[in-house]
């Protein structure tokens, strides 16, 4: 191994030190608890130290919310039944138990904004890097080529999405709230988000060239 190829690996491993330190300090103290001069002092740096591999707050944000999609996305598609309505809705049930398990940072990844938007990206980039999404589009997907939905597959995706979301917000923001057993509520959620899905087409929600 090269010298530069040492220092590389150094870099990585350090940066991934970083990152797990900084999810950590999320899930404890949720969003405005993550400061690069917290994060430096759990891993024993300078904070200057972290500017090297982190620009700004909005740039460690970035990296957990990356992170955190692509373990929702393993989550999400580890053992899967093969039925494509079974699939979608043990998806779903994942996705709440994800949230729930998390709530910081489901709060920092799914309800804050400082981490989503970037005026050099087109509207498309955000779908593009979240895995956890892309398998949400195929799930929708193999539920139109069997006939179970008609309709726009981004319109789908995106119908679940909020109907799941919104679900897990609820529940997250208003621990207080009588929505009785939650598992309960979850799956009568389920059951009507899917049931309103199944019962006609469902169009685009924006021209296809709008989301390029």
């Amino acid at each position: 191994m090269s010298a530069q190829d040492r220092r590389e690996r150094q870099k990585a491993e350090v940066r991934a030190e970083l990152l797990a330190a900084a999810h950590e300090l999320v899930r404890e103290e949720g969003y405005e608890g993550l400061t690069i001069r917290k994060l430096a002092k759990r891993v024993g740096y300078a904070p200057m130290s972290v500017y090297s591999y982190f620009a700004d707050k909005h740039a460690i944000l970035h990296a957990i919310a990356d992170d955190a999609f692509e373990s929702l996305a393993r989550r999400l598609e580890a053992q899967a039944p093969k039925e494509p309505l079974a699939a979608l809705r043990k998806m779903m049930t994942e996705y709440a138990a994800f949230g729930l398990e998390n709530p910081n940072e489901y709060r920092t990844v799914f309800m804050t904004d400082d981490h989503t938007h970037d005026p050099g990206q087109s509207i498309a980039e955000p779908e593009k890097r979240n895995p956890a999404l892309q398998l949400l589009l195929k799930r929708v997907q193999a539920c139109m080529d069997a006939g179970i939905f008609q309709g726009d597959v981004h319109a789908f995706a995106t119908l679940l999405w909020s109907f799941g979301h919104g679900t897990v917000s609820l529940l997250i923001t208003f621990p207080h709230y009588p929505f009785g057993d939650r598992q309960k509520f979850l799956e009568m959620s389920m059951d009507v988000a899917l049931a309103g899905l199944k019962a006609h087409p469902v169009g685009p929600l924006t021209p296809p060239e709008e989301r390029c």
